[in-house]
């Protein structure tokens, strides 16, 4: 099993930024790729980013795309995600999971359907 407890979520003006913790414990050695998502009141849950959490390799969501950043430390068994000018739309509950064989490109596409692990969440607002 693999815990995940995500952290840094607040209220924000739009255009300022955030970085959003999501810390993994447990059989962290069967991670393949972790993410983030977010729900916003109403709406489906949507892929955000995601990285290999061995070699790195990133993959994002078209509306974070220059804005938001997802990296990890794999020593501290931590991913993050660092959001810059944010929005009022990307006002929603960030989520953080983890996998253990599923790719970037089917994560995105999925919404996170299937993922083996989750966070219980962040709350983001960003006001306008």
């Amino acid at each position: 099993q693999v815990q995940l407890v995500e952290s840094g979520g607040g209220l924000v003006q739009a255009g300022g930024s955030l970085r959003l913790s999501c810390a993994a414990s447990g059989r962290t050695f069967s991670i393949y790729v972790m993410g983030w998502f977010r729900q916003a009141p109403g709406k489906e849950r949507e892929f955000v980013a995601g990285i290999k959490w061995s070699g790195g390799t990133t993959y994002y969501a078209d509306s974070v795309k220059g804005r938001f950043t997802i990296s990890k430390d794999n020593a501290k068994n931590t991913v993050y995600l660092q959001m810059n000018s944010l929005k009022p739309e990307d006002t929603a509950v960030y989520y953080c999971a983890a996998d253990r064989a599923t790719t970037l490109q089917a994560m995105a596409v999925m919404g996170g359907y299937g993922m083996d692990y989750w966070g219980k969440g962040t709350l983001v607002t960003v006001s306008s």
